[in-house]
């Protein structure tokens, strides 16, 4: 695999890891959380997620993609961790990309999208009343190869947090 798709997939890793650290924990009814001015709910931003990685694999694939709401956020999730699986196997394979497409402009374009996405499922954790705890991504535990829900909890949590809830204990370390 050249350097560009090995990044690429890399990042997959990371989309990954902050999605599910994004969801860790999250209340039973989170994916339903309405948040106010017609943002979307946590369960259609993951769908949306996958929507834009969808349309990233039509240029090694061809075709559209536009997928149906599942009913429940476990489904969406395990749909998102589907296709960050399905990207990586074309970076991997090196499968060519079409119509002009370069790996920069899947960076710049659905992929950076999604993390962008990633960021407001944590955002929205916090107006839901269930902040996700800060750790320092540097030393994150990211594998490429490890794209599934199943990510690995944070090597370097911060000990400090100031807006933290009332019953949030420093990690023990």
């Amino acid at each position: 695999m050249n350097d560009k798709r090995a990044l690429l997939n890399h990042f997959l890793a990371a989309l990954a890891y902050r999605t599910q650290k994004a969801l860790r924990d999250a209340p039973a009814d989170f994916g339903w959380f309405t948040p106010p001015a017609d943002v979307r709910s946590p369960k259609e931003l993951v769908r949306h997620m996958t929507s834009v990685l969808g349309y990233a694999r039509t240029y090694f694939v061809g075709g559209h993609y536009w997928p149906e709401a599942l009913k429940r956020l476990d489904d969406e999730v395990s749909r998102f961790h589907k296709m960050l699986q399905d990207l990586s196997e074309h970076l991997v394979n090196e499968t060519p990309l079409r119509d002009g497409m370069t790996e920069e402009q899947l960076l710049q374009g659905p992929f950076s999208d999604a993390m962008t996405h990633a960021g407001q499922l944590a955002m929205l954790r916090r107006f839901a009343g269930s902040p996700v705890a800060p750790e320092n991504f540097i030393v994150a535990e990211i594998n490429a190869n490890h794209l599934g829900p199943d990510q690995s909890t944070p090597n370097a949590p911060d000990k400090v947090w100031p807006e933290s809830p009332k019953d949030w204990e420093p990690p023990s370390q």
